[in-house]
């Protein structure tokens, strides 16, 4: 199958970027269900947003990181974002450092651990107008989960936030 790019326009806070694309049928080996979100080409240069720790039944730590329309609207506070951000959110498992509490007087100091996802947010108010404009997408060891019900709660979730938001949890830390 030969594989062209095609370039989709985000508003989640990323510039444009290149997505695979299969010539053949239109659809990526490699992408969510239901929305069709790969993994973004170089999404791990991207700049930082903010840093994130969720506790109870997941209890990671979190970096999540903007394409080049994702960070300017965020930094300019511009909602709702402008088609073609994108944002990703990397997960690891938080867990403590037998080595670095070594040098302090307490145990004080958490790391980052195994990795358990990436989850992609793509902009694209007319592609993705049932689910407020966004595609999302959940990636374990890179490939893309499959899991329709896991990828329609993405939305579901989102929704509770307050709509100036536009369905967005991160805010930008300087």
């Amino acid at each position: 199958m030969r594989k062209t790019t095609a370039f989709c326009l985000l508003g989640s806070g990323v510039a444009a970027i290149g997505v695979s694309v299969s010539a053949a049928s239109g659809v990526s080996d490699n992408v969510s269900p239901i929305y069709g979100v790969g993994l973004p080409e170089g999404y791990r240069g991207w700049q930082m947003i903010t840093v994130a720790h969720e506790a109870g039944k997941n209890n990671d730590i979190r970096g999540i990181l903007g394409n080049d329309i994702a960070v300017k609207a965020f930094r300019d506070g511009t909602r709702p974002f402008p088609d073609g951000t994108v944002i990703a959110r990397l997960a690891y498992v938080y867990k403590s450092s037998p080595e670095n509490d070594a040098v302090f007087p307490a145990p004080q100091s958490f790391v980052a651990g195994d990795p358990t996802n990436v989850q992609i947010s793509v902009k694209d108010s007319k592609k993705y107008a049932e689910s407020g404009g966004w595609g999302y997408g959940q990636f374990e060891n890179a490939v893309a989960n499959q899991s329709e019900p896991l990828l329609k709660s993405c939305f579901a979730c989102h929704t509770k936030l307050d709509r100036s938001k536009d369905f967005v949890f991160s805010h930008y830390s300087p």
